[in-house]
């Protein structure tokens, strides 16, 4: 009789011990479950530091090989034009020529006077960002000469490749950020903010100023999970 009340009594401290380790486990991996998620942002304000500007020209006329030549001579004043402005011959390259036939395509009665108008244009690639800021809108002297100079604003082509530069100092500020948003809800909350579950960095974004398209606006977003301890 005594042997089987002491063996009922460690059969219940074993159940009790077991239950006591499952709750110990539930309670540790419940607590190890209570995270936050959050988001932190990093921008920045840079300057360009590459432009494309291509200046498109034509000239009209009804003899190929002369138009040809016509517009060779214009395409150096053009360049001329541009290297008084303080670009230099390394910055300047000529585009393609293309070639229409204005009779074939013609509609209506009345021919036009010149059957082939020549383009070209010729492109500024340059680091000089200002200089090409400070040029637009200067075709006066080209006009005098009876040259007009296509260069819409939306034709220019501002780069920023100086990203892989910036990439690691905005990724650290991004993730402080989100870790303060994180242990503002951790004392909201009373907790204690743990280590970091999960964190991932979102996509790099690089958009045009609306009024000054030379200046970039650089964005990314981090999300990082922090356990509440």
């Amino acid at each position: 009789m005594k042997n089987n009340i002491i063996a009922g009594a460690l059969i219940a401290l074993g159940l009790s011990l077991a239950g006591l380790f499952i709750y110990c486990g539930i309670s540790k991996y419940s607590d190890k479950d209570r995270a936050v998620t959050v988001k932190g942002l990093s921008t920045r304000d840079v300057e360009a530091d590459y432009v494309v500007w291509p200046l498109s020209f034509g000239w009209n006329g009804n003899d190929l090989p002369s138009l040809y030549q016509t517009l060779g001579q214009v395409s150096e004043k053009v360049k001329k034009h541009l290297l008084s402005l303080g670009f230099e011959e390394k910055d300047l390259s000529q585009g393609t020529i293309s070639v229409s036939n204005n009779w074939d395509s013609y509609y209506g009665n009345v021919r036009p006077e010149f059957k082939y108008t020549l383009s070209t244009s010729i492109i500024v690639s340059t680091d000089k960002i200002q200089l090409v800021v400070a040029s637009q809108g200067k075709e006066a002297d080209l006009l005098k000469q009876g040259i007009i100079v296509t260069s819409n604003s939306w034709n220019l082509d501002y780069q920023y490749n100086g990203l892989p530069e910036l990439k690691p100092q905005m990724i650290e500020e991004a993730t402080q950020n989100a870790r303060a948003v994180a242990q503002k809800f951790a004392d909201d909350a009373q907790c204690k903010l743990g280590s970091i579950r999960r964190a991932s960095q979102g996509q790099f974004s690089i958009e045009n100023d609306q009024y000054q398209p030379w200046i970039k606006h650089v964005r990314v977003v981090t999300t990082v999970d922090y356990y509440l301890d």
